[in-house]
């Protein structure tokens, strides 16, 4: 199955070991599911990982291997096109990248995405629920 996760999802992880969002990125690392990232996800988390209520919780360490974690995900797009009907123009190339690989899940946990609950073929889930559907397949 092909997911994309959004970019506050591996921040969250980063900051709590616990929840869901952890849950998601320790089965990601398993290889449960196919990952779809981006070079603007890449830039999007690099520059999220510097404000200052991040920088502060997380070392450079955990960073450097979440920012080697997504180049290497299972599909890594160049540059995604935009055009989608996001209600916020930040989160419009989550929807791109989940169009462009066909992806089964895109997870979040942004009100705005989560009432679109599809694009495409996408499923358009918060990580508590991808967490459950995780673990029913466990």
């Amino acid at each position: 199955m092909r997911v994309v996760l959004d970019t506050n999802l591996f921040l969250s992880a980063l900051l709590s070991a616990h929840g869901p969002p952890a849950r998601i990125v320790e089965a990601w690392r398993a290889r449960r599911f196919e990952l779809v990232s981006s070079l603007d996800q890449i830039e999007e988390f690099k520059r999220a990982a510097r404000y200052e209520k991040v920088r502060r919780y997380v070392s450079r360490g955990a960073v450097g291997k979440t920012v080697n974690g997504l180049r290497s995900a299972d599909v890594l797009l160049r540059r995604v096109s935009r055009g989608t009907a996001s209600p916020d123009p930040e989160d419009e190339y989550l929807l791109s990248m989940a169009i462009a690989a066909g992806a089964d899940y895109l997870v979040s946990g942004d009100a705005a995405l989560l009432r679109l609950k599809r694009i495409a073929q996408t499923r358009i889930v918060s990580p508590r629920r991808f967490a459950s559907t995780l673990a029913r397949r466990a």
